[in-house]
């Protein structure tokens, strides 16, 4: 099922939905996937005039493929500009993620700070793109396309605290207008920024995750490529802190992310 097909049918029946197994990272489904299944039917209980501003994510637990899930939403307020909204993705009567997000409408204000600029990279034709490979690289991959300029790639050694290029939905993709769900499958595609560091595979996931966005939208497509860049700020112990920015090709900030990852190793 293309990603479109997926937000459809949570659009259309968020009670019980269940991950086809193409979607899936090892023994779970793609956590970019998940967040935006979630954020889809969080979306539908809040006024259109306030978009979401943040998200708050915590993986608690495997969303294991082929097994239905449900999508709780309690909007918990409504303020006279924002709203407060919790999720939680249900399966087998368990909590598997929780996602509490925040939509307000715009206000009145002098404050103006322009985004510091985006980063220079290769042209995308340029770049190298990490490929899928069936029984290799995760599952969700044959839908995502990411193409390296900044650092080095999974396993190779290689300890710059830096990674990012390019990143777009690949394959069968409905052109559509590029949305937060969009948004959040591309900016947590990316492998964790600490895999780089490592010689041999070891399996690593996100354990918590916020990601702010830039609000109005720009007006792109599902087709267009985006810039990534991640900065490894600190990693210890099994847990590796990392903050990273979405970019339109021009270099307009979408999204601001956070993250805290935990590595088997």
């Amino acid at each position: 099922m293309r990603f479109s097909d997926l937000l459809d049918a949570v659009r259309n029946s968020p009670r019980e939905l269940s991950i086809p197994a193409e979607w899936a990272q090892g023994r779970a489904s793609f956590g970019g996937l998940v967040a935006a299944l979630q954020y889809e039917a969080m979306r539908a209980k809040v006024s259109a005039d306030r978009p979401v501003r943040s998200l708050a994510i915590s993986f608690v637990g495997p969303v294991e493929p082929d097994v239905p899930v449900n999508f709780e939403v309690d909007v918990l307020r409504e303020g006279k500009a924002v709203s407060q909204v919790l999720g939680r993705v249900m399966q087998k009567g368990q909590v598997v993620t929780l996602v509490q997000g925040s939509f307000g409408a715009s206000r009145p204000s002098e404050v103006e700070v322009l985004a510091l600029p985006a980063p220079d990279m290769k042209h995308w034709d340029e770049c190298q793109e990490l490929p899928y490979i069936k029984g290799m690289t995760p599952e969700f991959m044959r839908h995502l396309a990411m193409r390296w300029s900044v650092g080095g790639l999974p396993f190779t050694g290689n300890t710059s605290r830096d990674m990012g290029g390019w990143t777009r939905l690949r394959g069968d993709v409905k052109d559509e207008p590029l949305t937060e769900s969009h948004i959040l499958a591309l900016v947590d595609g990316w492998p964790p920024s600490v895999l780089p560091h490592l010689k041999k595979f070891v399996a690593g996931s996100t354990l918590t995750w916020t990601i702010e966005f830039v609000q109005p939208l720009l007006g792109l497509s599902t087709l267009d490529w985006c810039k990534y860049l991640v900065e490894t700020e600190h990693a210890h112990g099994g847990y590796g802190h990392a903050a990273a920015k979405l970019w339109s090709a021009d270099g307009q900030l979408i999204a601001l992310s956070r993250q805290t990852v935990t590595i088997f190793g």
